[in-house]
């Protein structure tokens, strides 16, 4: 410590809460900055430090254990002052008042710098809705009574039933959200749900005494956000008050999905109906995906706080994980940040491992976002900038660390880490055979769909079950064809005894003869026409197989379109699966390779072979059940025609060296061997392929 250290004195401005006590029953308080309205939870130690304040770290530390059961030292309070002083929470010194004109005197927002380090979360209030909150909530006060929560309850209860016996009509509506109209209908309900989530905020913590300083919009790397701040929820005592000033956003949302959930059950379809499954779905996706999540700091990591009773959940978790890194790979004793029991030691370090892969995913997801939204030059330097601020400058931080304590580490642990990574060097650059994982369509490989060969009327079907080649499968009849049938050759006679009864042969005879003759090869011609097209109302099997999948409802006498199937017939001793794989994989996919395919809730897989792979890309899926929206793999689009994948895709059709149980087509995983690949090697022939295809402006 620092000889003769001395601090400023505590702004006059600053106040002072009970906030009840800690997890552990001591008494805890909260220091309040009007300034930035912010709270600063301390212990008992800093109460009587406060007390105390200002004053030498060593003459407080002794003052406090000649008057108190506590065992504290200079340093302690010395660290104390540190934090009071770099939340500027102490009278500015001389030097600290010259920094602080020199920052008034900055452009701020008006220069690009400012932009630079803000664009990622920007805060920017517009109301002070503190009196309109009071009034309303004297009227939402019937609205919090236990009665309306078990109406809500029971509402939410007999929605999600009824929803779940129209299920694929509830999952075919919503993809209806994917067209331009659902996208906007989609964007108000998200503004409905999103201002209603910050209201139920407002007037819960208005409810409990809490003051809202404002309400405004948030920007998270420019996307604009509602956000209320309920920051004063620290005066409370209770941690379950805070529990219900942070749940309520959440409450709200689940209780607006829940009441949309039913009203689209019970509704006519309609604008009303389809207004109701935005709502839905807005509150059940988002508020389960985005709000509940307590890996970011939202409304899930603020209730778990509040339900475990311990603030600053991120940064107390992440301390005790750079400890205990610090710990098993460098050997080094650092003291725990806290004193912790060991099993809530291990709660918090896999805490913050999960924080840390969550954060790591999630910024990753949103430096490409914004490098797709805007455009490319700027998208490219706003991702850099955004990757290097969340994700290689923590990592700096604690590597440059441990480069300072390098020296402490033991030659024989610096040694093992050494060959561990070299290690890992090595089988990184080592080529390794790793399968290729897709989905896939089996199905038999001879394949007969009969339809009718055109409007007709169904005279016979064969019933399902095994025929050989030739034997009809279905037949029909047209009474426009007998009658044309027909009549073509009662002319074609009359014709043939015109011309048998003309005796004469002189020169007009000649010409009538000649006459007749043509007419008569023409009415022959269509009678054969007309004759074989009839034979097309027998559909014979093409090769010897099983019969499948007739309509037991349609009985002789009906009328067909070309577009209704009556059946198939398979060859069920030949089976291929139809697969497709992403581009930057295909060229690791060889000709006879081994494969297997795993059928949908099968247990065991088929072992397959890989009979051909496409030499173009994919235009369209060859089956719908590969389709995102039945289900499947792969996301598609309308090009004007058809259902495009939205990727580049190829296909590959697999041999199944084991025909499965069943007869019909399956949907299931398709796992190829691949050719062995080093993982750099593949790593940077991929970043390479990405910036020549992205370095065009």
């Amino acid at each position: 410590m620092t000889a003769g250290l001395a601090f400023e004195p505590l702004r006059q401005d600053l106040r002072l809460y009970d906030s009840g006590p800690a997890r552990d029953g001591s008494p805890c308080w909260a220091i309040q900055d009007p300034v930035v309205n912010r709270f600063y939870r301390i212990g008992w130690l800093e109460y009587e430090c406060l007390l105390r304040w200002p004053g030498d770290p060593e003459r407080i530390a002794a003052d406090i254990e000649a008057n108190t059961p506590l065992v504290v030292d200079g340093a302690q309070i010395e660290a104390f002052g540190r934090f009071l002083e770099r939340h500027q929470l102490l009278l500015p010194s001389a030097e600290g008042r010259e920094r602080m004109a020199q920052q008034a005197s900055q452009p701020g927002w008006r220069h690009w710098r400012w932009w630079l380090h803000h664009y990622l979360f920007i805060r920017v209030p517009l109301v002070r809705p503190q009196r309109v909150l009071e009034r309303l909530a004297r009227f939402a006060e019937p609205l919090f009574s236990a009665q309306a929560l078990v109406l809500v309850f029971a509402a939410t209860l007999l929605g999600l039933v009824l929803v779940a016996r129209q299920w694929e009509r509830f999952t075919h509506s919503v993809l209806d959200i994917l067209t331009p109209g659902g996208v906007v209908g989609f964007v108000i309900a998200l503004i409905v749900s999103k201002t209603l989530h910050e209201l139920g905020h407002a007037l819960v913590a208005t409810r409990l005494g809490v003051r809202v300083a404002h309400m405004g919009v948030a920007f998270l790397v420019m996307w604009p956000m509602l956000y209320t701040d309920t920051g004063e929820s620290w005066r409370l005592r209770s941690h379950r008050q805070r529990l219900a000033v942070s749940s309520a956003g959440i409450g709200i949302e689940l209780a607006l999905a829940g009441l949309s959930t039913l009203a689209w059950a019970l509704l006519d379809d309609g604008a009303l109906r389809q207004a109701a499954l935005y709502l839905a779905t807005t509150g059940w996706v988002l508020t389960v995906l985005l709000n509940a999540s307590p890996f970011m700091r939202f409304d899930g990591y603020f209730i778990l706080s509040d339900v475990l009773d311990f603030p600053n959940l991120h940064e107390r978790a992440g301390a005790h994980a750079r400890v205990w890194l610090r710990h098993h790979l460098l050997g080094l004793d650092d003291p725990w940040p806290e004193p912790f029991a060991a099993r809530t030691r291990r709660a918090l370090v896999a805490f913050a491992f999960s924080t840390w892969l969550y954060r790591l995913l999630l910024f990753l997801g949103i430096a490409w976002a914004v490098y797709a939204f805007f455009f490319k030059a700027l998208g490219i330097f706003l991702m850099l900038v955004e990757i290097t601020w969340f994700i290689l400058k923590p990592i700096w931080s604690e590597l440059s660390v441990w480069k300072k304590r390098w020296k402490q580490v033991s030659v024989g642990r610096r040694t093992r880490l050494w060959l561990v990574l070299l290690t890992s060097g090595v089988l990184l650059a080592l080529p390794w055979r790793m399968d290729i994982v897709t989905t896939g369509v089996a199905h038999a490989e001879r394949q007969q769909l009969v339809f009718a060969p055109f409007p007709a009327r169904l005279v016979e079907i064969r019933t399902t079950g095994p025929v050989e080649e030739g034997a009809v499968l279905a037949r029909f009849d047209t009474p426009d064809l007998a009658v044309r049938e027909s009549q073509a050759w009662t002319a074609a006679g009359n014709l043939e005894q015109r011309l048998s009864g003309l005796i004469e042969l002189r020169e007009e005879g000649r010409k009538q003869e000649l006459a007749l003759t043509g007419r008569l090869r023409e009415q022959q011609a269509e009678a054969r026409a007309v004759s074989e097209e009839r034979g097309r109302l027998h559909i014979p099997a093409g090769f010897s197989g099983i019969w499948l999948d007739t309509d037991f409802a349609l009985k002789p006498g009906v009328w067909l379109s070309v577009h209704e199937p009556l059946g198939v017939l398979i060859d069920p001793s030949n089976w291929v699966v139809d697969a497709y794989v992403d581009q930057r994989l295909v060229n690791r996919i060889q000709i006879g390779a081994p494969a297997s395919f795993l059928p949908e809730g099968a247990l065991s897989a088929l072992p397959a072979q890989v009979l051909e792979v496409d030499s173009t890309r994919a235009q369209r899926l060859l089956h719908p059940m590969l389709d995102s929206r039945h289900g499947g793999l792969y996301s598609t689009k309308w090009n004007g025609r058809d259902d495009v994948p939205g990727e580049a895709l190829y296909r590959v059709r697999l041999h199944l060296l084991e025909p499965p149980t069943t007869l019909r087509e399956l949907r299931g995983q398709v796992r190829i061997e691949g050719l062995p690949r080093s993982l750099i090697w593949e790593a940077a022939r991929g970043t390479l392929a990405v910036l020549i295809r992205e370095s065009g402006f």
